[in-house]
């Protein structure tokens, strides 16, 4: 009797190991799927290392899936999300013949497997529209007109910095120009353009001087200076 129920014990022990297991997967998924949250802000700065390595990866699996040959630039915009471990959203900047574009990656990184996989990977222009990086000029947020948008955000620079280089290739000037700071920006997007209306002041040998731009954004990332205007002109010493 005692030796029957013994032997049965054991015959159940594997069903009790394979149930309990199956059980504690059962919540273990339960629990990550609670966990599963919107997108945030990402923990790590756009510009950190981590971050950085995550666009760089996006990148390089898209050009081994694609036979492409884009080069990375920078991180415009992460922001993550929880799943079975972190879903990263970046927007990215990389170089594709000699161009800017802005692409969207999706990597899913699992940290306690070292697993890391591009899920997805497209240029911004599929979309239809303009990302974040665009600013107060992303269509179909506001209603038209001239939106004051910050001096400091990378694509106004990157705008800035393109009105600076035309000038100087329109200029007979040997001295070169230099951008010193951007004092006013403004954005509106018009059909598939944005339009950049900002005052810069730049430097040019001991002169500097103030100038009004208006620079064009095309959905495929590609910078043209509109107009330009002398705001006034100040010496190096004032």
């Amino acid at each position: 009797m005692g030796s029957s129920c013994t032997r049965s014990s054991r015959c159940l022990l594997p069903r009790f190991v394979i149930g309990f297991s199956l059980c504690s997967s059962l919540l273990f998924s339960i629990a990550m799927a609670a966990m599963v949250g919107g997108l945030k802000e990402s923990e790590a700065s756009q510009n950190s290392a981590e971050i950085e390595e995550l666009a760089r990866f996006a990148v390089d699996e898209h050009n081994k899936k694609e036979n492409a040959l884009l080069e990375f630039a920078r991180v415009v915009k992460a922001k993550e999300q929880v799943v079975t471990g972190t879903l990263h959203h970046l927007t990215v900047e990389a170089i594709d013949a000699g161009k800017k574009k802005l692409y969207e990656a999706k990597v899913w990184v699992k940290p306690w497997l070292h697993f890391k996989e591009l899920q997805d990977f497209k240029h911004v222009a599929d979309s239809g529209s303009f990302t974040a990086a665009d600013l107060g000029a992303k269509r179909g947020e506001h209603g038209p007109g001239w939106r004051t948008v910050p001096a400091h955000d990378p694509v106004v620079k990157d705008a800035a910095h393109h009105a600076v280089q035309t000038i100087q290739q329109r200029s007979n000037s040997l001295a070169p120009y230099e951008l010193l700071e951007v004092l006013l920006a403004r954005a509106e997007v018009v059909e598939d353009i944005a339009k950049f209306d900002m005052l810069i002041k730049v430097k040019r040998g001991s002169k500097e001087e103030k100038l009004k731009v208006e620079v064009h954004k095309n959905l495929e990332g590609t910078f043209h200076l509109n107009q330009m205007q002398q705001e006034h002109s100040e010496s190096a010493s004032q």
